[in-house]
């Protein structure tokens, strides 16, 4: 039997797109393999959000090709594809394809034509959720799924490369939506999270979708990711205090502290805004938990600027965040601009907000010893001898094996990075 070997790089809906990937090659009669040199067909399914994303992309590559069986078919999708385009046939001669993040669904094309090169970076709309099944939950069987209901943005921020990389914004009927929703529930997921560059901004209300999956009485569990701060409706955030399914946890992304940063980035809202929201969703669900994305050393971004964004991270308490340097990235307005911030100087201040963060990681990590939560089961640690499961709040915690896939846990330990915990077996 023919086998497989996917990588994925960056973000959740890339691992979305690699499921689906692999459902393909599986309908395609290829097994999957976790050793490249035994594959006969190379995916590496790509993100460059960053520079070192990219890098890592083209490292990966050049590794690969001198490594892998002579006649493997070997490319890459994603967005590095779409931005590298034919330059990633100059650069790496042995690729045979390079799609796009929404024409991977064209990998069958080059099976069927080892022999022919296949570069497609086009950006069809839906064409991809048309041309894919949902057969891919029942492959994929988990107690958790990724499913999608809107792509690309509009946002247009100026550092930004995914509406060059993925487009505009594009959201799946509401009816496709749900029949993915059931075909993960009816697979065994009882955990759905809603995808999107922009997920709160689906134009036929994320609300409702919420509302609608809630109704299926085998979900347990319901979040969504990334949101946008303008796109947080009142009755979104009502949401919150009434649909138990929906997870007390929300990643929102700042981005930076500074109103003048902000707009620079073309954020196109104020820190009221956002810090009221925080405020609206911590009245209706007290024990609601936010996590959120910083950049640092954006261009022109000065000593008291940066203090701003630290000065936001402390006031929020965010749980969970990611935190990076600024990144010149092509077709973005951003790369152009005057003021860029020299390596040592993002350094230092990416050291210095991280401390923030991680502190603030640990504190909340340092709260939940002794406190309850339902977790979901997600499979084994490195070990073998214990499951990794996760809280709520998305955190990662250590557990006793057991056979179901929501448990209660009591934390009794908690790092920085990681909690462990027993498993309640009565509770009064």
């Amino acid at each position: 039997m023919k086998k497989f070997y996917i990588k994925t790089f960056g973000c959740q809906m890339n691992v979305y797109d690699s499921m689906r990937i692999a459902s393909m090659f599986r309908a395609m009669g290829f097994a999957e393999t976790d050793d490249a040199k035994a594959a006969d067909a190379i995916v590496l399914n790509t993100c460059a959000v960053r520079e070192k994303a990219t890098n890592k992309v083209f490292s990966e590559l050049g590794r690969l090709r001198s490594n892998k069986k002579p006649d493997a078919i070997f490319g890459i999708v994603g967005c590095v594809a779409r931005e590298a385009g034919t330059d990633a046939f100059r650069r790496i001669p042995e690729l045979n394809f390079v799609l796009g993040p929404q024409t991977y669904h064209k990998l069958p094309e080059i099976i069927a034509n080892p022999g022919v090169k296949l570069l497609d970076i086009e950006l069809p709309g839906l064409e991809k959720f048309n041309a894919l099944d949902n057969s891919a939950f029942k492959i994929h069987h988990s107690a958790f799924a990724y499913v999608p209901i809107q792509e690309g943005c509009n946002h247009c921020c100026t550092y930004c490369i995914v509406p060059f990389t993925r487009g505009r914004e594009l959201s799946r009927p509401f009816d496709d939506v749900m029949r993915d929703v059931h075909a993960a529930a009816d697979a065994g997921a009882i955990e759905i999270c809603f995808l999107g560059q922009n997920v709160n901004g689906y134009k036929f209300s994320l609300a409702n979708l919420i509302r609608e999956t809630a109704n299926i009485e085998s979900v347990k569990r319901i979040r969504f990711t990334s949101s946008y701060p303008t796109e947080m409706s009142d009755d979104l955030i009502a949401l919150f205090g009434t649909e138990p399914k929906l997870l007390p946890f929300l990643n929102m992304p700042i981005q930076s502290g500074s109103q003048n940063v902000l707009t620079r980035m073309n954020r196109p809202y104020s820190l009221e805004l956002y810090l009221g929201i925080v405020d609206k969703l911590k009245n209706i669900r007290q024990d609601i938990q936010i996590s959120s994305d910083f950049i640092v050393g954006f261009p022109g971004e000065t000593d008291e600027e940066f203090e701003q964004s630290c000065d936001v991270a402390q006031k929020v308490g965010y749980i969970n965040s990611f935190s990076f340097k600024y990144s010149p990235r092509p077709h973005t307005a951003a790369a152009l601009m005057p003021g860029q911030i020299p390596e040592n100087i993002k350094k230092q201040r990416l050291k210095i907000l991280d401390g923030i963060l991680n502190e603030n990681n640990r504190a909340f990590n340092e709260s939940c010893v002794g406190k309850i939560f339902e977790c979901l089961v997600e499979g084994p640690d490195k070990t073998g001898k214990h499951l990794i499961a996760r809280t709520p709040y998305m955190q990662q915690i250590i557990i006793p094996k057991t056979d179901s896939a929501l448990v209660p846990v009591r934390v009794t330990s908690a790092n920085k990075c990681s909690l462990r915990g027993e498993v309640v077996k009565n509770q009064s």
